[in-house]
């Protein structure tokens, strides 16, 4: 069986007793980062052989993987943070599973858009989740359909392109749109900024470095 196992997205108070007995039991652990994992095991005592899974080796090794499940391999998977296939590698080697008729079990824990969607204020009813907008190429196409959205949009933003998407986003979907930027959440130094895009644009442009994770809630075209 395949176990997809969502790990902390910053306190390692998070990880479920579900989560830590699952990685204890099965016969391997299949890493995005080895040396990031490795903490995580330490911490846990989990001593489960760990092997290296992401995006740059993913192809390659699913049919060895299914393979080794279909001998009676146990193996689980988990991310550097957070759940598997959500903006990190995951989703090939779930749907080589279900094409391949191999058992499969997906444990609820840790991601960051929810708490952020959650504590951002806005409706939280419907939402759209964006995930990373495109590099370079596309990005403006996505933006100009995130701008006829009616429903609260979630983004993940990298810390280093932070103010440049923020720039694009007061672009597109106006100075005025109502938003809220969670940063890194669940840990030390957990924030949000409220307020509208130019507002937490003007913040972050104020700051000489910006650090951590971060979330980007934003409110529907109708809430403006």
């Amino acid at each position: 069986m395949l176990y997809v196992v969502p790990t902390p997205i910053g306190n390692l108070q998070d990880m479920s007793h579900r989560a830590v007995s699952t990685l204890r039991e099965v016969d391997q652990i299949l890493a995005e980062d080895t040396r990031q994992a490795k903490k995580l095991c330490n911490h846990y005592e989990i001593d489960t052989p760990l092997a290296s899974f992401h995006m740059h080796n993913e192809h390659h090794r699913l049919e060895g993987l299914v393979a080794e499940l279909q001998a009676g391999k146990n193996i689980a998977q988990i991310s550097d943070a957070g759940m598997p296939g959500i903006s990190d590698p995951g989703f090939l080697l779930v749907r080589a599973c279900v094409e391949a008729n191999i058992s499969l079990t997906v444990l609820p824990g840790s991601t960051a858009f929810l708490p952020a969607l959650v504590a951002s204020g806005l409706p939280c009813d419907r939402f759209y989740f964006e995930g990373f907008l495109p590099p370079k190429k596309g990005k403006n196409k996505r933006l100009s359909y995130l701008q006829q959205s009616e429903e609260t949009m979630v983004l993940y933003v990298s810390p280093y392109k932070a103010v440049k998407d923020l720039k694009k986003l007061v672009e597109f979907l106006g100075p005025n749109r109502p938003a809220c930027l969670a940063r890194e959440i669940s840990k030390i130094h957990e924030e949000f900024l409220r307020g509208s895009l130019a507002e937490i644009l003007e913040e972050l442009e104020s700051r000489t470095k910006i650090r951590g994770e971060i979330t980007l809630v934003i409110a529907g075209k109708e809430a403006e």
